[in-house]
């Protein structure tokens, strides 16, 4: 009898197991993204706890995106680094270095020639730290691909020698204030898009949800592959939008603070009701920037030839050689990138301080990296997502975020990223180990 029992026991778990192997084959989600949105969960509702209640609310998830921003941008690109299998360490100085560039160029030399406040002068500094950004990864991806220098040495000494050169633009000034448009791209009361239009960029985001399902269902009946069953179609549209719905919800539930609302009612000639007038904050733009990244290099990844020559050479550099791959090339364009990715986050993170400083982006480095390895993107080489990459950046901010609440100090705050960045390398060793 006691054999019958465990037999039905047995059949029952095998047939558990079977009903969630089943889902996630019909939907099929990405179980390392599963996990990581579970552990990252956990995390929220752990600091919630701890901090008496302080860390899901709309104040702080809002600042929450917003001090991601710059981490998630570099995190897409340091993806195509580390599965070329290749690391830069160099970028939270080339972050300072052309922020200090951007500052420098919007308070000093161009003001003499177009004059304070110019509407292209945003413009100007953000193509000039770009194409900065771009030579600096550029001289860095030749000596890497084209002499056979170590990633880790050339970046090693990029990281010591942008650092300096932060310094030496300015002979260690801090440069502030910046234009006024320009701060925009670091998010606060006037550098987010309100809530309707919050809503509207909701709507669209759901919309384009529901359009690549239904492209996506297309393109498998053109080609005769399988199909995802409809109520798998249906599942992720709806959890889709539901997820970006609520996102828009809680940007804009935090409002302006009073003393900024009262002004701007001033200003505008607006009666303040006896209860106070509220005007939500919204989506942030630095956010807004960088999911636009996002979706660009998940695009480039997916969906063109130098994504499939990024991961060829990933997976097999010698193969990829053999195919005609020009792979020096490929890792210079990929430094390149890198570069560009740094200035836009340098953008963000001037913008958002209002002000260029020489200790900008230091030890963003380690967070950059950190939140690709967590995302799932293998220091192995080969594999690697953005929306991974991205959602480690969020788990890595997230956890400093908490730490800060919780009133740890800066020391013990390092220690910790620490050792998840070596928990999180590990865990990628064993999974790699099961599927091979």
């Amino acid at each position: 009898m006691a054999s019958t029992g465990s037999n039905s026991t047995d059949g029952a778990r095998s047939a558990e197991l079977g009903i969630v192997a089943r889902f996630f084959k019909a939907t099929e989600l990405d179980v390392r993204l599963l996990g990581m949105i579970f552990a990252l969960l956990i995390i929220w509702i752990t600091f919630h706890v701890l901090s008496g209640g302080l860390f899901l609310t709309p104040r702080n998830l809002w600042n929450l995106s917003v001090q991601t921003a710059s981490i998630a941008v570099m995190a897409t690109g340091m993806v195509l680094v580390i599965v070329t299998r290749n690391i830069d360490l160099s970028v939270g100085s080339i972050l300072g270095f052309v922020g200090m560039i951007m500052g420098v160029a919007q308070t000093e030399w161009l003001p003499p020639l177009l004059g304070f406040g110019n509407p292209f002068t945003w413009i100007i500094v953000l193509a000039l730290g770009m194409v900065v950004g771009a030579a600096i990864g550029g001289l860095q991806g030749f000596i890497i691909a084209f002499l056979g220098v170590p990633s880790f040495i050339v970046t090693l000494g990029g990281l010591l020698v942008w650092r300096g050169a932060a310094w030496w633009v300015t002979s260690g000034r801090t440069v502030a204030p910046m234009d006024a448009t320009f701060r925009l791209m670091g998010g606060g009361p006037g550098g987010s898009i309100g809530a309707v239009w919050s809503w509207v960029v909701a709507a669209i985001a759901c919309l384009g949800i529901i359009g690549l399902i239904v492209n996506a269902r297309r393109q498998r009946k053109r080609f005769n592959f399988p199909s995802r069953p409809i109520w798998a179609e249906i599942l992720l549209a709806v959890v889709g939008s539901a997820l970006v719905l609520g996102a828009v919800m809680i940007a804009n539930s935090y409002p302006w603070p009073t003393g900024i609302v009262r002004r701007y009612a001033e200003e505008h000639n607006i009666v303040v009701p006896e209860g106070g007038l509220f005007i939500a904050h919204g989506i942030a733009i630095p956010v807004l920037i960088a999911i636009a990244v996002g979706i660009v290099m998940t695009f480039v990844t997916t969906r063109t030839r130098f994504g499939r020559y990024i991961f060829a050479l990933g997976g097999n550099p010698e193969a990829a050689e053999l195919a005609g791959i020009n792979t020096k090339w490929v890792i210079m364009k990929i430094f390149m990138l890198m570069g560009v990715l740094c200035a836009i986050s340098a953008a963000i993170s001037t913008a958002r301080l209002n002000a260029a400083t020489n200790a900008q982006g230091t030890l963003d480095e380690l967070l950059t990296i950190a939140a690709a390895v967590i995302g799932g993107t293998s220091l192995g080489g080969g594999v690697g997502t953005i929306a991974g990459a991205m959602l480690g950046a969020v788990t890595m901010q997230s956890l400093s975020s908490g730490m800060v609440l919780l009133g740890l100090d800066t020391p013990l705050q390092n220690i910790i990223v620490g050792i998840v960045l070596v928990i999180a390398v590990w865990l990628d060793t064993m999974y790699r180990r099961r599927v091979s």
